[in-house]
């Protein structure tokens, strides 16, 4: 059974309902020009939200993250604290191995206890890889144990061209990563662990006396820009993931070996001006929004309702929303039991003919078997129907 509906009209479809289309006539149609050209070995333009990539280049090739692997370290670390593992106000010791890194430091002192908040102020802010040694080995004992949470993690994230050796970015043979990774990295950051991401915008922090900036230009630069770290090695060149909002849209950028400092800033720009002036982000459903009511058969309940499990989000064109469509399909002959999250159908969405989304419709309850003259009585009505 197929159904069309245009989604700015949210239905109640009921089991009896045939293809209803409404055609959309003398729309203007949007014009989106060509993406701007990036001056980056590899980038990503991503919409938070939805996921939907919007522009990209080279995203998929590994490169060495440089300091960008500090995202990762910081992630585990507030996976932590959210579940209770360690608290802000945990006392790490500072080793020996953490206070001899060098590049970029907190400038920690061998022998004392840091907060894991400045911890992890000194990570995400400061970019300190004695920081981020000393987070690592109080989490998991010893920097190659904490490696190890990281491939765990990166595959749970589907971060599947990634490799870790360290927590710090610091170059070593088979650490790799992908821009594309880095922004399902970044997504992931800002949506499970939405009360630590103010760090992420802080300008500077101050330990031990010393007061560092955050080297994210574009923090002074767009107001929009609260996130998310830079990374420079030789070898990497100069790297930023950065994410902006602006009204109901936040996107997600990754450029990886730029020229320069400046350079990184001025390429993320480029990206996030062109995503935010030509595209939108649009809430086709809500989760549990009753999409149809189709019948079941055998059952202690005549119909059930079906529609999306998690809000249904798209990346659309600007202005171009009166233009979507949809279509759902829905099992035929529905038969008790039934079981709620169980995918009964499906609602693909087009934009024009491009399909652009396709999202599983499930049912929002269960329905048991009914009793036994409701159900012989059904087989009585398959069999009259041929359906049997």
């Amino acid at each position: 059974m197929t159904q069309r509906i245009a989604l700015r009209d949210i239905f109640f479809l009921f089991a009896a309902a045939c293809l209803a289309l409404l055609p959309l006539t003398g729309q203007a149609q949007s014009t989106v020009p060509r993406a701007p050209s990036v001056e980056a070995r590899s980038y990503i333009l991503m919409d938070a939200r939805s996921g939907h990539i919007i522009v990209q280049h080279n995203a998929d090739q590994t490169m060495p993250p440089a300091s960008l692997t500090k995202m990762m370290t910081a992630y585990i670390a507030e996976r932590e604290i959210q579940s209770g593992n360690i608290s802000l106000q945990d006392q790490a010791p500072v080793s020996v191995k953490a206070w001899r890194m060098g590049g970029s430091r907190t400038f920690l002192k061998e022998g004392t206890q840091v907060a894991i908040d400045d911890l992890l102020r000194g990570i995400i802010i400061q970019s300190g890889n004695d920081a981020s040694v000393a987070m690592a080995e109080y989490i998991a004992g010893s920097e190659d144990a904490f490696a190890d949470l990281m491939n765990q993690q990166a595959r749970a994230l589907n971060m599947n061209d990634t490799h870790f050796m360290n927590a710090t970015g610091w170059p070593a043979e088979n650490h790799h990563s992908t821009a594309h990774d880095m922004a399902r990295l970044a997504r992931a950051i800002i949506n499970d662990y939405p009360e630590h991401y103010d760090i992420y915008a802080e300008k500077e922090f101050t330990y031990n006396g010393i007061t560092q900036t955050n080297r994210n230009l574009l923090l002074w630069r767009d107001s929009t820009v609260d996130g998310l770290k830079t990374g420079h090695t030789d070898e990497a060149g100069y790297c930023l993931v950065a994410s902006a909002k602006r009204d109901e849209m936040r996107l997600i950028s990754v450029v990886m070996g730029t020229a320069s400092e400046q350079a990184r800033a001025q390429e993320t720009q480029k990206l996030l001006t062109y995503g935010f002036r030509f595209f939108e982000s649009y809430k086709a459903y809500s989760a549990n929004d009753v999409l149809a009511n189709p019948d079941v058969w055998l059952g202690a309940a005549n119909t059930v309702r079906l529609g999306p499990q998690k809000d249904v989000q798209l990346t659309v064109p600007r202005d171009s929303a009166d233009r979507l469509q949809a279509d759902m399909t829905i099992n035929p002959q529905l038969r008790a039991p039934i079981e709620k999250g169980q995918q009964y159908g499906t609602v693909t969405i087009r934009l024009d003919d491009q399909v652009i989304s396709e999202t599983p419709l499930v049912a929002l309850e269960s329905v048991e078997e009914g009793g036994f003259f409701s159900r012989l009585w059904d087989h009585i009505m398959l069999f009259f129907k041929g359906l049997f």
